[in-house]
């Protein structure tokens, strides 16, 4: 199971990207747990994810995120964010996740 976490600035505008994600990966056997969260929350919680995923809005927050894990994180790129493109977004993490475990 992979823990996908995404940070924004107040967990609203990523909750239908979070619905998306969902209903791709169940729809394809894919087990995950996928949340958004503001990135303020998100700083206490790092080590319970595998991945974190950082929205565009939120970019500001990244070199402090990263410095803060060894766990992947990166931007979720615009043109995915934007259209809450779920299977984008999933395979994005799932990447992720594989290239940390090599």
């Amino acid at each position: 199971m992979i823990k996908i976490l995404l940070c924004c600035s107040a967990g609203m505008s990523t909750s239908l990207l979070v619905n998306k994600m969902l209903s791709y990966t169940g729809m394809n056997g894919i087990d995950c747990i996928v949340e958004a969260v503001p990135v303020s929350e998100a700083k206490q919680m790092l080590s319970e994810w595998d991945v974190i995923l950082v929205g565009p809005q939120v970019t500001y927050a990244l070199t402090e995120l990263k410095q803060m894990t060894k766990k992947p994180v990166a931007v979720i790129p615009p043109q995915i964010y934007a259209t809450a493109k779920g299977k984008e977004t999933v395979e994005l993490a799932v990447k992720l996740y594989n290239d940390s475990k090599l």
